[in-house]
């Protein structure tokens, strides 16, 4: 991919990231649009690097990019130093640089993973599945059980906890943990 007028007169055709290769590919740093304030020109040599995890040592020179005045040079910067985090060096740049909050954010957002729910066999839940109790459930605060095998239609899922969802057995809505349930 070749670099846009905006990013190659913004970079002055040096590599964002190391400063010492020509800058010849525009990379976006995810999960942003493509938008040139959210791209880095990058080298070559940078490029392998970001492509083979054993090029550790190739990352010192982000002690200088991480102070960049470009979110996106910051972020990717950042990104990188975070996730090889184990080598001394690369703590010692991320414990130095002041990145803004909205920065990190951004940077850590390729090491989250998403919510998953699932079912008791490891099925992916959704909102909206109907389940199925794979044992009896004593429901608290009311009068009654579940038994083994009551349908439970249309559930929503608990955002914050991936081991529950809510769904309504005999009309009372109810947490239930995901281990005792099983799509169907």
């Amino acid at each position: 991919m070749s670099i846009s007028i905006t990013l190659q007169t913004r970079c002055a055709g040096v590599c964002e990231l190391c400063g010492a290769e020509p800058a010849v590919i525009e990379i976006t740093v995810s999960p942003k649009d493509e938008s040139t304030e959210n791209q880095v020109a990058i080298c070559t040599v940078c490029e392998t690097a970001l492509a083979n995890a054993d090029e550790k040592n190739h990352w010192q020179c982000l002690s200088g990019s991480i102070w960049s005045t470009e979110p996106a040079v910051q972020a990717l910067s950042y990104r990188i130093l975070y996730g090889i985090r184990d080598e001394s060096w690369a703590a010692e740049i991320l414990d130095s640089g002041a990145a803004d909050e909205s920065v990190i954010n951004w940077a850590m957002k390729a090491y989250e993973v998403a919510d998953v729910h699932q079912d008791a066999y490891g099925n992916v839940l959704a909102n909206g599945d109907n389940v199925i109790l794979t044992q009896a459930l004593k429901i608290k605060g009311t009068s009654f059980s579940a038994p083994k095998g009551t349908q439970v239609r249309s559930i929503h899922l608990v955002h914050d906890n991936t081991e529950q969802i809510e769904g309504k057995i005999n009309g009372t809505m109810i947490v239930i943990l995901t281990k005792f349930v099983k799509k169907g």
